[in-house]
């Protein structure tokens, strides 16, 4: 495939298109629990794959995400009132329940034919666990069981999560962060002993081209990034999940806490960004959500909440991270003289002010980075096998053939882990800690040739 193909391959994710059908398939993160917290709460506006749509929570508890406009005259249910299990349009009172449903039209005169039962609009079925309501966007008859991934399956008290928004493509994001060899450049802090990163094993060895090797799996692919170390050798052993998600292992050591993003497609160009986070030995305590979580130095970014519109005119309701395009970052050269790699502080800030700014196709799609431009090296074998895959599956489901996996809810509970060990062959490595990798310790990543 030429990259300029794999462009729109991998880029375009709208109703119809081979990788917009693929992600209807799974399972995505939509919006945080604490933004629709309360019954009858305000609507959150969204859209997702390139669909307008409102989050809303009911009175009796239950969450919708629903089309974004009443079927009468297509005003936007945002500005609508949230009353008595049902959105009401503040236009004409058309109003809607958390399936779709039309429950009343009250300018429809009495005596007239009911239309109710044909004016409903478009619903998803969602699943809220973890602090986060997910949406599954495809064929109902396709609806696969949810996904088992580790961290939606921990007691409240040991997860954390955020989102926020990204003004890139999804893949440029996801492939940023399967890529481990930026870490020892982009993220490098002068004082390594002080860095906030050295609870992520991020600046642990001075090896600065790790050697790479993958395995795919059928999950998606499992990779080791191996580095030089006192002696020994530092692996990181990074997952990714289709379709979108990544773990990104800590420190060395015993697994106890893991997490990743989500790369939930907005439209072509702009992406929200979900970080997990989560312990499975204890709730995680104040300190740890202080530093590792809430200061900005990692993930998420310093943000807040506001309003985002995007290019054609429609607005929807997110995080905005304080440091962006428009302050260019708020870099400091003095502090890339003499603190850190960049002079951005933050290393989210740092991935975003790189992504959000590479070359774009003609100038014209600024968050669709111009592969065809490329050269590609070793250190890049994780984005080309991912690359690879995701086409590989659309071109599947262009021809009838399901993603498997999404039938397969256990095998999405896996773990990124990083180790100090003698041992330089991959294969053995796996062999040795392979158990760890896995939620249940049971089964390492099951090879596709």
């Amino acid at each position: 495939m030429l990259r300029t193909d794999l462009n729109e391959a991998l880029s375009r994710v709208g109703r119809g298109t081979p990788m917009g059908e693929l992600f209807r398939r799974f399972w995505l993160p939509a919006v945080l629990t604490s933004e629709i917290a309360e019954p009858d709460c305000p609507p959150v506006r969204l859209r997702i794959l390139g669909e307008d749509l409102v989050a809303f929570r009911d009175t009796r508890g239950r969450v919708g995400i629903v089309a974004a406009y009443c079927s009468h005259r297509l005003a936007p249910l945002f500005f609508g009132r949230n009353e008595d299990c049902g959105l009401r349009c503040a236009y004409h009172g058309w109003k809607f329940d958390v399936e779709g449903n039309c429950l009343e039209t009250p300018n429809v005169p009495v005596g007239a034919p009911d239309i109710r039962k044909n004016v409903g609009i478009t619903a998803y079925s969602v699943h809220e666990t973890a602090g986060v309501v997910w949406i599954y966007m495809g064929p109902k008859e396709l609806q696969p069981p949810f996904p088992q991934l580790e961290y939606t399956d921990v007691p409240d008290d040991h997860v954390f999560a955020a989102r926020w928004l990204q003004r890139t493509n999804w893949s440029q994001g996801l492939e940023g962060e399967i890529d481990s060899s930026h870490i020892s450049w982009l993220h490098r802090d002068f004082d390594r002993e002080n860095t906030k990163q050295k609870s992520a094993g991020a600046q642990m060895s001075e090896d600065a081209a790790p050697h790479i090797e993958l395995r795919q799996t059928d999950y998606g692919l499992v990779y080791g990034a191996r580095r030089e170390y006192e002696g020994q050798y530092q692996w990181r052993v990074t997952q990714f999940i289709l379709p979108m998600f990544s773990l990104i292992p800590r420190a060395p050591g015993d697994f106890v806490a893991g997490g990743g993003r989500a790369w939930v497609p907005i439209d072509d160009n702009h992406t929200t960004v979900f970080t997990f986070g989560y312990r499975v030995d204890h709730p995680i305590p104040q300190d740890e959500l202080d530093s590792y979580y809430r200061s900005g130095a990692l993930f998420p970014p310093r943000m807040e909440r506001g309003r985002y519109t995007l290019p054609d005119g429609y607005a929807i309701d997110t995080w905005l991270p304080v440091a962006n395009k428009e302050n260019d970052y708020l870099l400091d050269r003095e502090m890339q003289r003499t603190k850190n790699f960049t002079g951005i502080w933050g290393v989210h800030d740092q991935d975003r002010a790189l992504a959000e700014n590479s070359r774009s196709i003609g100038g014209a799609d600024p968050g669709i980075i111009d592969r065809s431009a490329e050269h590609l090296v070793s250190s890049d074998r994780a984005v080309v096998a991912a690359r690879r895959m995701l086409v590989n599956l659309t071109d599947a489901l262009r021809k009838g053939t399901e993603p498997a996996i999404v039938a397969n809810p256990e095998a999405f509970g896996v773990r990124a882990i990083s180790k100090i060990s003698p041992i330089a062959s991959f294969d053995e490595f796996m062999a040795a800690y392979g158990a760890e990798t896995q939620a249940s310790g049971v089964h390492a990543p099951v090879p596709v040739e």
